[in-house]
């Protein structure tokens, strides 16, 4: 039977804390009201969205509200008279102004044909 490698033993000390202090570096802690947290998941949620994607989107509207300066209640009211697919147009202009670049959310939309001009055209 084969041996097993030998553990790897970390030190502690000072190297430990300088190892946190980077590993932290760049991210920001940022805290949201519990009420907040859970009116936006609760609002997407009541329209369809699952829990995963309600979260995912709750998190971006909150993260851009709070660098808007705007309250996230007010967000909601605008948000409040759009259909379906008014309000994922907007959730999807949203998540894409926070993502990379090299990765966009699309959907797609049928071109609404008039079929008054449409009549003489042979497809």
């Amino acid at each position: 039977m084969a041996g097993n490698l030998p553990t790897k033993t970390i030190k502690r000390g000072s190297d430990q804390e300088v190892r946190q202090f980077f590993d932290k570096y760049y991210t920001k802690k940022v805290n949201y009201a519990a009420n907040e947290v859970n009116a936006v998941v609760g609002y997407f949620k009541k329209r369809g969205f699952d829990e995963d994607a309600a979260l995912a989107v709750a998190s971006v509207l909150l993260q851009q509200a709070k660098i808007d300066n705007v309250k996230i209640f007010k967000v909601l009211d605008t948000l409040e008279g759009l259909d379906q697919v008014k309000l994922s147009a907007v959730v999807a202009e949203v998540m894409n102004y926070n993502r990379s670049k090299t990765s966009t959310v699309g959907y797609k939309r049928d071109a609404a044909t008039d079929t008054l001009e449409s009549r003489n055209i042979i497809y």
